[in-house]
């Protein structure tokens, strides 16, 4: 199906989201969506998906003009979106997350929409438990979950914003391969995202977005220097490994083990040094998160003893770990790190101390413009936090944590950055390891592994592999690890550690 998009406008308050953008998309192609974060690029997909309507422009599908007023509206013309969270019922089953918001019949014919969703997945090389409960599922299996029920409900043009956040290179690869088999089936594909090297892997067509406007397209093969430069408008340089100097033990957990669900591990040890950066590697759901909560006190160990500066803090409520400085930054933003109906100001209030029982409202307003410049955020004191970009909610959450903490820990910390703000944040947090923090950290991206970790902790089904020397291991030894090969290897970088060592471990919640 073809797409063309004239002259879009979207303007909240003084902000112009889109100031005219003209695009056209021919059948057939996986067209890249790249720009800064706040460059409009989620607003314009939001529009052409019915979630927002357009101040003015027109949408044209196969020629015909169209008008999207709500997501049904646009599933109708055959225009789906696939959004960064997954938007499905994780208590429910599969096949009725399938069936949900499906024409027919009001009591669907469920072994027939089995069978017919079943051939659909095959074709498309998916392999998904129709009966397994959505909860059960990896983020990766959720992406597939979704993007299957879209082409079940006829979606002809698929909208894909940062699919890849949180998945594994395995999944990354076969998200990938599955897209290419819908391209080849006439189908269109949006595919808007920060990593270069993804657009350079995917795409057969580019649009680089700047401060609401269109300001370039670009075809195959591309030149990633210059689609940054038509990104920033100018050159941006990756940032040098920085090397660190451990300094005293922050965090030591001794036999440690922990259990949510299906995932858990057991016998860790490990210590966390001042000015050092850890990395947590492997598949989504294979613990890592499990291992950041129990640091921030989240959920408590099974066995095992936590050290925080020497005390020990087992089995202490998360407002003692906090107290001490432990600060944890989590993956989902919207339901875990900030608060829906707020505004900046008000999250950076209830995160300062007030002396007395009165609120200085215009000491917070002060306060949110210091952070706003600081952090670069796109938006006013006043704005709530769901009316920002994704990038700019990342960027917000980031500024909530209060300098002088002794141990971050942060779930995917650039989720929906640009390469850019990445370079900057990690420069920042850099420089509080050098004044005396630590960081533990996950993330699906293993150049940023590899790039910001002193040492790098490696979970595959229920064991734990490290400390690996982040700067002497390569992406294909990484990428090894994570997927189940040369565990020979990783079992004797653990027994030979030393601190901050453990041996891999048994366990696990069986997502390899």
């Amino acid at each position: 199906m073809e797409v063309q998009l004239t002259e879009i406008r979207k303007q909240f308050g003084p902000v112009k989201a889109n100031d005219g953008i003209t695009l056209s998309v021919p059948a057939g192609t996986i067209q890249g969506i790249l720009g800064e974060n706040g460059a409009g690029k989620s607003t314009l997909m939001k529009i052409l998906s019915g979630f927002q309507p357009a101040d003015s422009g027109t949408i044209q599908l196969d020629g015909q003009t169209v008008h999207m007023r709500s997501p049904a509206d646009a599933i109708k013309h055959g225009v789906g979106m696939l959004h960064q969270d997954p938007l499905d019922f994780p208590p429910m089953r599969v096949v009725d997350n399938l069936l949900i918001g499906a024409p027919g019949r009001i009591i669907p014919r469920r072994e027939q929409a089995i069978a017919g969703i079943g051939e659909l997945a095959r074709s498309l090389g998916l392999a998904l438990d129709l009966k397994a409960e959505v909860g059960s599922l990896a983020l990766g299996e959720r992406q597939e979950l979704e993007l299957l029920r879209l082409l079940w409900l006829g979606a002809r043009v698929l909208i894909l914003d940062e699919p890849t956040t949180g998945i594994s290179a395995r999944q990354r690869q076969e998200l990938f391969d599955t897209l290419r088999r819908l391209a080849g089936q006439g189908k269109t594909v949006l595919f808007v995202s920060h990593k270069l090297e993804e657009v350079q892997d995917l795409c057969t067509r580019v649009a680089v977005l700047r401060q609401g406007r269109l300001v370039g397209e670009a075809l195959p093969p591309f030149r990633v220097d210059k689609l940054v430069t038509m990104m920033f408008e100018r050159e941006v340089s990756p940032a040098e490994r920085v090397t660190c100097s451990p300094g005293k033990t922050v965090l030591r957990m001794t036999s440690a083990g922990a259990e949510r669900g299906r995932v858990r591990f057991e016998g860790l040890d490990l210590e966390a040094h001042t000015g050092e950066t850890i990395g947590l590697a492997g598949m989504e759901g294979s613990g890592q998160s499990l291992l950041l909560e129990v640091c921030a006190g989240l959920t408590p160990v099974t066995g095992g003893r936590v050290y925080l500066d020497g005390a020990d803090i087992t089995g202490k409520p998360y407002h003692q770990f906090k107290k001490r400085g432990v600060a944890y930054v989590p993956a989902t933003r919207l339901e875990e790190g900030l608060i829906p109906g707020l505004s900046l100001t008000d999250h950076f209030l209830l995160t300062d101390k007030h002396p007395g029982f009165f609120i200085k409202r215009e000491k917070g307003r002060r306060l949110a413009r210091e952070r706003i410049v600081e952090f670069n955020i796109k938006g006013a004191p006043g704005d709530r936090v769901e009316s920002l970009s994704g990038g700019n909610q990342q960027r917000a959450l980031l500024a909530l944590v209060k300098p002088g903490s002794r141990l971050m820990l942060f779930e995917h910390p650039t989720r929906g950055l640009d390469v850019e703000s990445v370079i900057y944040l990690w420069s920042r947090l850099k420089e509080r390891c050098q004044q005396g923090e630590a960081v533990i950290f996950t993330s699906s991206d293993l150049d940023e592994l590899l790039r910001y970790s002193d040492r790098i902790l490696v979970f595959f089904a229920g064991r734990i592999s490290g400390p690996l020397d982040a700067a002497t291991t390569t992406v294909d030894e990484l990428g090894q690890l994570i997927g189940g090969s040369q565990w020979t290897g990783a079992d004797t970088a653990a027994a030979a550690g030393g601190a901050g060592g453990g041996a891999p471990v048994a366990g696990g919640d069986g997502h390899a």
